[in-house]
């Protein structure tokens, strides 16, 4: 059973920024696809960045440029540095794991956690 625990979200002013913090724990042997998605109240979840194959990573045209997401591996743990926030990243924040790329999209790995809310006001 693998467990997600998200951490790092708080109220920013605009282009400040924030690093989100993603523990993993279970049998997560070989997971090679992971990602961070946002949700805003009344939208559905969207995936804005991922790592693919274990060294592929993608993002929204929405934070390209400003996130970055990155993995210790050691410490099963995904990160999401967000810089130059803006209040359009006002959402609630959710990594999850892939089999495989597409998966990441269609049908994640793991139950959802409780997520970490970003909130970007002046």
């Amino acid at each position: 059973q693998v467990q997600l625990v998200e951490s790092g979200g708080g109220l920013v002013r605009p282009g400040e920024s924030l690093r989100l913090s993603c523990v993993v724990s279970g049998n997560i042997f070989n997971i090679r696809n992971m990602g961070w998605y946002r949700q805003a109240p009344e939208d559905k979840r969207e995936l804005i960045a991922a790592i693919t194959n274990g060294i592929n990573t993608r993002y929204a045209d929405s934070v390209k440029g400003r996130f970055t997401i990155s993995r210790d591996s050691a410490n099963n743990t995904i990160y999401l540095q967000m810089n130059n926030l803006k209040p359009e990243d006002t959402s609630v924040y959710y990594c999850n794991l892939g089999r495989d790329p597409m998966s990441l999209l269609q049908s994640p790995l793991a139950s959802w956690g409780q997520g970490t809310r970003v909130t970007v006001s002046s």
